[in-house]
């Protein structure tokens, strides 16, 4: 009588090679057998999607020709089974509800450390939700009466995904042809997302991004 044997498939997406490399080793020591393919932005990344289903995909937000809420749109189209783990050093009250929402099972701070890192893996590998203490501690403020007013609240979805793109340092062109909009359609969208974080260039967008970031 022949034993099946299973094994993890995962896809890490990451523009940063030292970043993936850590965690292929995490993954090669957590998880055996195992398959564990790489992808540096969005385009080697649905490459590797169209060709393989996986368990879990461990992603950035903010990469290089990368529409990241796209991506995520896709691949819950395609492979509605995989599950999805953010692993990102954007600001977890800026984009963790919207991911969450968009359908990733976690979202997870490069800050963390390795037992949280690996606590996180395996509740969205068993099909549970990650939720950090510092995510559950700003939903217990937002439902509070003293709630803390976060700028970012403010932004609609596509001025979110804007935003991050914008931080990830494309320009305006790249961002009209990764969200095949009007250039001047992204230029309004700048200009709206500017008055409502009441900024003025992409140095304070970023400083409020980043201080946003270590409120915690």
């Amino acid at each position: 009588m022949s034993v099946e044997i299973t094994y993890n498939r995962f896809l890490l997406i990451d523009d940063h090679e030292i970043v993936r490399s850590g965690m292929h080793m995490l993954l090669n020591e957590l998880y055996k057998p195992q398959e564990i393919h790489e992808a540096f932005d969005g385009d080697s990344a649905l490459k590797l999607i169209k060709k393989n289903e996986y368990d879990l995909i461990i992603m950035d937000i903010q990469m290089p020709n990368t529409d990241t809420f796209g991506l995520m749109e896709y691949i819950h189209i395609k492979q509605p089974d995989t599950k999805v783990l953010i692993f990102s050093m954007g600001a977890e009250n800026i984009y963790a509800k919207r991911f969450l929402k968009a359908g990733a099972k976690g979202f997870l701070s490069k800050e963390s450390s390795l037992e949280e890192v690996k606590k996180a893996i395996n509740l969205v590998l068993n099909n549970r939700k990650y939720i950090s203490e510092h995510l559950l501690d700003l939903l217990a403020e937002e439902a509070g009466p003293s709630k803390a007013s976060n700028p970012f609240d403010k932004l609609s979805p596509k001025e979110v995904e804007i935003v991050s793109l914008m931080l990830a340092g494309h320009t305006l062109t790249s961002i009209s042809n990764l969200l095949n909009l009007q250039s001047s359609t992204v230029g309004t969208h700048k200009a709206r997302i500017f008055t409502k974080l009441g900024v003025k260039n992409i140095l304070e967008l970023k400083e409020l991004h980043d201080s946003l970031n270590s409120s915690h």
